[in-house]
């Protein structure tokens, strides 16, 4: 009986201890879930419209083009890097897919397969540059970002293209359900795009490789990794996606312009980071992304309802930025 009474408690202890450890690294990768709910709460008691099946769907309808494109951000943070030209990739090649459309008469769906194919193209230079050419990510990703700036200027001298065509209205502005109740289809797009990569990431020799890369690149190297052919291929991801989230928000809005994607290089950045996603390199998860950009749309959103000047707001989002920057900075001193 004593040995049994002693089995029992031991078994108990280590079910406690378990439980606890798995809470532990819960809040410690999910951390941002526990904010975005506790933001949730505040902004519930502060505002009676905030918490509305209506203003729940738009904030993830908002945050639909901002955290697919956060994706590609975080598979090139993945690697130690990140990429600057995200934002004006995705101006650009919307601008270009809105053009052809509306003036050149071609068909959506090739306008469509055209801005994918510029955005990774922008991207696979991106990466040549960077891999190949050893240049700076910065430099290299802030020069392709004026590049692309000017481009979408060229293309829509630098005027609303409004007006798309039906084909495409379904991207952004589309419900299964119907309109009042249902699902919004950019919505499920970007969930499915979420599951997708985030099973590239874990589970492919390709994630595996860019979580190597990202740990230390002469270890990867030495380890048979072909580093530079796998930096090359994130920045071909990111670009295809920023394109991707381009005809999203293009679709949503119904109007191409020289505004659309901005900042979202720098938005991105602190979707990943405040999400969970380390800016060293090798450290997060994709899903993070996600959580952190919805957690980033959900903090305006409750500032507008609040009535917080927009100049306050742009000042809170640097602050956001640099917190989550230290918060990132201090987690790694602690891990070594």
């Amino acid at each position: 009986m004593i040995f049994n009474s002693v089995s029992i408690n031991a078994e108990e202890g280590k079910l406690k201890s378990n439980a606890k450890n798995g809470f532990s690294r819960f809040t410690k990768n999910y951390a941002i879930v526990i904010a975005i709910l506790v933001l949730g709460v505040v902004f519930a008691f502060s505002s009676e419209y905030f918490l509305t099946y209506s203003n729940i769907r738009n904030i993830f309808i908002q945050s639909s083009a901002l955290a697919i494109v956060a994706i590609g951000q975080a598979f090139i943070i993945l690697t130690g890097d990140f990429d600057l030209s995200l934002g004006q990739n995705l101006c650009f090649t919307s601008c270009v897919a809105a053009w052809m459309m509306k003036f050149g008469e071609v068909n959506p769906w090739i306008a469509v397969i055209t801005a994918l194919a510029l955005g990774c193209a922008v991207g696979a230079t991106n990466g040549f540059l960077i891999a190949y050419c050893k240049i700076p990510c910065f430099v290299a990703t802030l020069g392709m970002q004026m590049v692309c700036t000017g481009l979408a200027r060229i293309v829509t001298n630098a005027s609303p293209i409004p007006s798309m065509p039906q084909e495409i209205e379904f991207f952004g502005r589309g419900f299964v359900g119907g309109a009042e109740w249902g699902i919004p289809i950019c919505v499920i797009i970007m969930i499915a795009l979420y599951v997708i990569f985030s099973f590239v990431a874990r589970r492919t020799r390709m994630g595996r490789n860019v979580y190597a890369i990202g740990g230390s690149n002469e270890a990867a190297y030495f380890a048979g990794i072909n580093v530079k052919k796998y930096k090359t291929i994130v920045y071909v991801l990111g670009g295809g996606i920023a394109a991707f989230g381009g005809i999203i928000l293009l679709s949503r809005l119904d109007s191409a312009a020289v505004t659309n994607g901005n900042l979202y290089e720098f938005d991105t950045i602190i979707s990943c980071v405040i999400g969970g996603v380390s800016l060293a390199g090798g450290k997060g998860k994709i899903v993070q992304a996600l959580f952190g950009a919805i957690f980033l749309t959900l903090f305006f959103n409750g500032m507008t309802m609040l009535n917080v000047h927009p100049f306050v707001q742009f000042v809170l989002k640097g602050v956001v930025l640099i917190g989550a920057v230290a918060i990132d900075v201090i987690r790694n001193k602690r891990n070594k």
